[in-house]
């Protein structure tokens, strides 16, 4: 039974279940389809997602929280989703990127949905798209929101949780209308997207705010831009630091805001400082939602200590000290060199490094390269990765020693050099994007290196 005691309801369907001929029948099948579907993996707007979903048939009734921000994103929604299931509610998860699966974007009662729930999902999308009078085609993030937002209609969890894939205001998320919206930080990515600047991004991720319907954010210095479209729309924004906050003591912490105060918190399970901002905001966040979902001290402490996220300064065990992280802009960079600066001693930190090319590759150097000794760039597979040897272009122009600079054709030969050459009392520092730390965890689940 749900904490609301409801049945619980399984997110399953029997296999190819009703595929119309002609249609994928498996998941790798559905994915590759809809590679192909849409000219553009990026696409914004939401008439064609509206369209689809008006026939889709999948209504949420339950509180929903949708999460904006640069970084943090997957951070808040791991925590929310933790929190929520510590205190007994069943709760459906839709985030992006995925590392190894892509069943990982979508999880109910913290399980990725299987195979066979996505070939219904991504059929029932389908469905709803051509119709009558067929609807244009959807790129894959819209098909898999779609799918997620059906999935988790069928399955009427107690709360759902939904990431922003990019921006807010044209994000395919945004065509549900959030109990509570959360925009986690700002800053400079995606800049084709959003425009140049802090204030156009902020008006972009305040446009998943909703007239009357509370919003809250995480950073600390927000744009002019955010807060004035809450303001014009009658959206009542709670501010980090001046609407609620949290006070490190010692080997504890304490957050003050909506729900009261809570004193004698344990850190969050994820590593890094700047996850107490993030903790913080998850707090806020259901502290505003306490009515519908009321949770007990211990929800808060064992959800925060429970919490996993592969990828987000993840340390693993062994030596040398193996860290991942995916940032992959300037701003997550600047976290991982100040978290990396609170580790113990390592006489070298070695890098293995990969980034798109869209991205300031220029600016996540300039926040690491002081705390990198040696560089092993490796080449990005599809079209948007960036070659080692534009990696290395830019470590040089960045003031980074040739001899410091190794390439390889790939993230496993750059790991298994690395490894290599690392000393037990070494680190090495796996970053720069999903697709690098994806490639180190394949490479290590094959055992490359031993």
């Amino acid at each position: 039974m749900s904490a609301t005691g409801r049945p619980e309801r399984e997110c399953r369907s029997a296999p190819h279940e009703g595929i119309p001929a002609g249609r994928p029948a498996t998941l790798s099948g559905w994915l590759a389809y809809l590679e192909t579907l849409h000219p553009k993996a990026i696409a914004m707007g939401l008439e064609r997602v509206r369209a689809v979903a008006a026939r889709l048939g999948s209504e949420l009734h339950c509180p929903v929280i949708t999460v904006a921000g640069t970084n943090g994103k997957g951070s808040t929604c791991a925590m929310l989703a933790s929190v929520l299931r510590c205190g007994g509610y069943r709760v459906g998860l839709y985030t992006s990127p995925h590392l190894l699966r892509y069943n990982e974007r979508m999880r109910l009662d913290g399980r990725a949905v299987d195979d066979d729930a996505l070939v219904a999902a991504f059929n029932a999308v389908e469905d709803a798209r051509l119709g009558t009078d067929p609807v244009q085609p959807l790129t894959q993030f819209e098909f898999g929101t779609l799918a997620a937002l059906w999935l988790f209609a069928r399955a009427a969890p107690d709360a759902v949780i939904l990431e922003v894939g990019l921006g807010g205001r044209l994000d395919a998320v945004n065509i549900v209308d959030a109990d509570v919206a959360v925009v986690t930080t700002v800053d400079l990515d995606h800049l084709d997207y959003l425009g140049p600047t802090r204030e156009s991004i902020g008006r972009e991720k305040a446009g998943v705010f909703r007239a009357g319907r509370p919003a809250v954010c995480g950073d600390a210095a927000p744009p002019a831009t955010l807060v004035e479209h809450a303001r014009e729309i009658g959206a009542p924004l709670l501010q980090i630091g001046r609407d609620y906050g949290y006070v490190v003591e010692g080997t504890q912490w304490q957050y003050h805001g909506p729900g009261g105060r809570r004193f004698g918190l344990a850190f969050p399970a994820l590593r890094g400082a700047y996850q107490l901002a993030n903790a913080a905001t998850v707090l806020a966040t259901l502290g505003l939602l306490g009515d519908r979902l009321p949770l007990p001290a211990a929800a808060l402490r064992d959800g925060l200590l429970a919490v996993e996220l592969p990828g987000r300064f993840q340390v693993l065990p062994g030596r040398p000290t193996l860290v991942l992280d995916v940032g992959h802009n300037p701003q997550a960079a600047r976290a991982l060199a100040a978290a990396l600066g609170t580790m113990g001693y390592h006489p070298r930190s070695l890098a293995v490094f990969g980034m798109l090319a869209d991205k300031d590759i220029a600016g996540v150097v300039a926040a690491l390269q002081r705390r990198i000794d040696r560089w092993h760039v490796a080449t990005l597979p599809g079209p948007r990765g960036a070659s080692a040897a534009t990696l290395h272009a830019a470590l040089v122009a960045a003031g980074v020693a040739a001899q410091a600079i190794h390439e390889f054709d790939d993230v496993a030969a750059a790991l298994a050099a690395a490894q290599g050459e690392a000393d037990e009392a070494d680190r090495i520092i796996v970053f720069g994007s999903f697709l690098t730390v994806a490639g180190a965890l394949v490479a290590l689940r094959r055992g490359i290196p031993d």
